[in-house]
């Protein structure tokens, strides 16, 4: 999953910017409001992580610019505006969630995996395909109840999918999901991946043809049966 932090402090940065890419997300970095905004409106991004206090456009300004532009991304304002009343208009004013700082990463980040389910309409913290179980927060893959071990960018990938599942998903898509601004995609990455995937899946005991299907000239679609593909290929989720 891809996140946007727009945070001024460079200390607060590189600590956000490690731990999350630990926990497996593609993340980007914007120190004042203004690039933010431009960034935010991009919407590649599954959550943004928003300070208030920012140089160029405070973060309340930006928030109600990028609701009137009709952006739907999820929005957690995290901030030292800890008060009733900033917490009531950050609210108002479109954020989905709410962290005063200081505050605990795990639970940041407990709450940036709740807004990733929100946004797919997904309850359960775990993700069941058929044989396939997926478990976000622990980054755990399994089959039938083994585990089986993938490469961060594979696991990027068919958690996505999974998030996604029953949908066809094009491949400029899936690189602007698992992909930050400072990586850049081989050309044939992304089918490379898919078979290796694929395989792993094979060894751990998905009965052929398996979940993770090619629709040809479209993308891919992770699903228990073919009869399950849902509707064709589409460039972003539904609005939660």
């Amino acid at each position: 999953m891809r996140l946007l932090l727009i945070e001024d402090s460079a200390r607060l940065q590189e600590s956000l910017r490690v731990g999350f890419t630990r926990s497996g997300f593609a993340i980007d970095v914007v120190g004042d409001g203004r690039r933010g905004l431009t960034f935010a409106r991009r919407g590649h991004y599954d959550v943004v992580i928003l300070d208030l206090m920012l140089p160029e456009l405070d973060g309340f300004s930006l928030l109600r610019e990028l609701r009137a532009s009709g952006s739907d991304a999820h929005v957690l304002v995290l901030s030292a505006r800890h008060s009733l009343e900033d917490r009531v208009q950050g609210l108002q004013l479109g954020a989905d969630d709410y962290l005063p700082k200081p505050f605990a990463f795990d639970e940041l980040l407990a709450r940036v995996h709740s807004l990733v389910r929100r946004r797919y309409a997904s309850k359960a913290p775990a993700i069941t395909v058929g044989e396939l179980a997926i478990d976000p927060q622990a980054r755990r893959v399994t089959v039938c109840g083994s585990q089986i071990r993938l490469t961060r960018r594979e696991y990027r990938i068919l958690e996505y999918l999974a998030l996604r599942r029953g949908q066809t998903i094009q491949r400029g898509e899936i690189e602007d999901h698992i992909y930050d601004e400072s990586s850049l995609p081989e050309s044939n990455c992304i089918e490379s991946a898919i078979s290796l995937i694929r395989r792993k899946l094979r060894e751990a005991g998905c009965k052929p043809p398996g979940p993770l299907w090619t629709r040809h000239g479209l993308g891919y679609c992770l699903a228990e049966q073919e009869a399950d593909w849902l509707q064709p290929a589409r460039a972003r989720p539904p609005a939660q």
